[in-house]
């Protein structure tokens, strides 16, 4: 039974085996103690480019895509007439192919960051709690904003805040440029500020607007959940969040000037007087009154039951027992929504051990798993690594909607997705050279090996293809 505690220790609470991760001894001990060796700002993310120059080339792009009249952004008075003809184009496509390769290199180098501390950090389980939670906030690298600000969301404002409360980890997300610029926040204004009054009485010909997509998706998405709140509760914190900004940006007259990437309060553009959320009432001026709501939703009833299902789904099982989800959700709001206590509750739950392989791992666990099992730590390094997740079907800080990743089998476990799977197990185990197919197979499923999957790994006619077959396995496959 310790075998199997520790298989389940290191696949579903860690990001994959490895036979020298410490798990033996105890397991649920091993699990708690991570979070002292977890580095929220290693070496290799503070050498990236982070989101203040995320945020400069972003600006820097609009600007020449303003210039050269593509795309649809409207000219600025004292931008120069674009230029035309045959040279003009060649003009354009170079740019363009700059652009396309400068965001490409940054986000490269981010998802090669996160595959570096996903194989090699000395906390897989405070790793996979950062994915856990990117995901929760998710924002999608298919927008021009947000192309290369999935890793400066998760990098800046998710791993310091993963084991602090849930309040502060709402703020951190609300307030970073990636989530502002894919939400269309940066720019909302309130129809009766200083800002909309004045376009108004100048006649202005785009007068601002107000935006209500990130209230809606802190709502839904982020904390009350789906069903748990109205329109009005939308319409009421996009009201409160009105101003919520990012510098080096927003370019307007009325506006108070802050560092590239920043967050900034933009008083004159805050629509002013009280609001309801929630069945509360908000009346505090300014940026306080976006803060107050956000702090009430974070200790929210149904916002404890909604990040308690998420939890409960994502480790123990696609459809979690009640029981469990209410019990976390108790210790939630018991702790003033404190994670650590979370986290604990949910180690030390029986359920969490109780079947030992409920989940599907998504093609991100499964490719994790696989190198680190084959112990192919150097892939961090090889930019193909991007690509194989792009076969799989899961492309890194790219879900395609503010949703995020689905969490359950029905998603991953299709026909054409495992053969995709099969396809780059053959590469994986190619690159895993001579390595005994059996050994390895001891190593990743302690005491959770089938006698078939046994006897098929005995039976392959190469090293190469044991360890495919390992890598396919309906063992290897769960968590």
């Amino acid at each position: 039974m310790g075998m199997s505690i520790t298989a389940i220790a290191r696949n579903r609470f860690g990001l994959g085996s490895r036979p020298d991760d410490g798990a033996l001894a105890d397991p649920k001990a091993w699990l708690t103690t991570q979070f002292s060796a977890f580095d929220p700002r290693p070496a290799i993310i503070t050498a990236l480019p982070d989101a203040a120059a995320m945020t400069v080339q972003y600006r820097e792009n609009l600007r020449q895509l303003r210039q050269l009249g593509i795309g649809g952004i409207p000219r600025q008075p004292d931008d120069p007439e674009p230029p035309k003809g045959a040279e003009a184009q060649a003009m354009a496509d170079a740019q363009q192919k700059a652009r396309r390769e400068a965001f490409r290199a940054a986000y490269a180098g981010q998802v090669r960051a996160r595959l570096a501390l996903a194989l090699e950090g000395p906390a897989p389980f405070a790793e996979r709690l950062v994915h856990f939670w990117s995901n929760h906030f998710a924002i999608s690298a298919d927008k021009l904003a947000t192309a290369t600000m999935g890793g400066p969301l998760e990098f800046e404002a998710i791993r310091p805040n993963i084991s602090g409360r849930f309040a502060d980890l709402l703020l951190a997300v609300t307030r970073h440029p990636g989530m502002m610029f894919y939400l269309d926040q940066a720019q909302s204004v309130g129809p009766g500020s200083l800002l909309a009054e004045v376009a108004r009485s100048r006649n202005a010909p785009r007068q601002p607007g107000l935006n209500e997509n990130l209230a809606r998706e802190i709502l839904e998405l982020h904390t009350l959940g789906a069903g748990n709140y109205s329109q009005a509760d939308v319409a009421g914190l996009a009201r409160a969040l009105t101003g919520w900004s990012v510098g080096g940006f927003v370019q307007r007259r009325i506006g108070l000037e802050a560092p590239p990437g920043q967050f900034v309060f933009q008083p004159a553009w805050h629509e002013p007087g009280r609001v309801t959320v929630a069945g509360k009432s908000y009346g505090q001026e300014g940026e306080a009154q976006g803060r107050a709501i956000l702090a009430d939703l974070a200790l929210h009833p149904h916002t404890a039951r909604h990040i308690a299902t998420k939890l409960a789904t994502h480790f123990v099982a696609d459809t979690p027992p009640p029981a469990l989800v209410e019990r976390l959700a108790g210790v939630y709001l018991a702790n003033g929504g404190a994670l650590m206590p979370v986290y604990q509750a949910l180690i030390a739950a029986p359920e969490a051990w109780a079947t030992p392989l409920p989940k599907f791992k998504t093609p991100w666990e499964w490719a994790v798993s696989a190198m680190r099992a084959l112990g192919l730590k150097d892939a961090a390094g090889n930019a193909r690594i991007a690509i194989m997740l792009n076969e799989l079907g899961q492309p890194v800080w790219r879900p395609g909607s503010p949703a995020g990743w689905p969490d359950a089998a029905s998603r991953w476990a299709a026909p054409d997705a495992l053969l995709r799977r099969v396809e780059v197990a053959g590469r994986l185990a190619a690159l895993a050279g001579g390595a005994d197919p059996r050994a390895l197979a001891g190593s990743a499923l302690p005491g959770l090996l089938s006698p078939a999957t046994a006897s098929a790994i005995a039976r392959a006619e190469s090293p190469a293809e044991g360890t495919a077959l390992l890598l396919v396995s309906p063992e290897f496959l769960r968590r």
